[in-house]
């Protein structure tokens, strides 16, 4: 239920992840940022699991807290792995740009 209620806006953030910037596109960049994705999507899932064992094992919270603290990690998960891929995915264009261009060194 919790991965539910963050399902489309892990969806938007994973859409304007995969198609900006557009160019350059090549199968390594679609490999790349499709790996990003399932990691972000299982690290959520994980981390989900995660936040409701806490929970859970916290007798003191009330029975919402559990699906709060479920939102929180996975919703944590999910821009750890984007914050970490998103300046890879910067490096790894500028040499995809450089040898689009043809240019030596690449």
């Amino acid at each position: 239920m919790a991965l539910l209620l963050f399902m489309p806006w892990f969806a938007l953030l994973g859409a304007l992840y995969w198609f900006y910037p557009r160019t350059p596109r090549p199968p390594a960049r679609r490999a790349y940022d499709a790996v990003v994705l399932l990691l972000a999507l299982a690290l959520s899932i994980l981390g989900m699991r995660w936040g409701y064992a806490e929970g859970v094992a916290d007798v003191r919270s009330g029975p919402i807290w559990c699906q709060v603290l479920a939102v929180l990690y996975a919703y944590g998960a999910f821009l750890a792995v984007f914050a970490l891929a998103i300046p890879v995915r910067m490096r790894l264009m500028a040499r995809w740009r450089r040898s689009a261009a043809g240019t030596p060194g690449a």
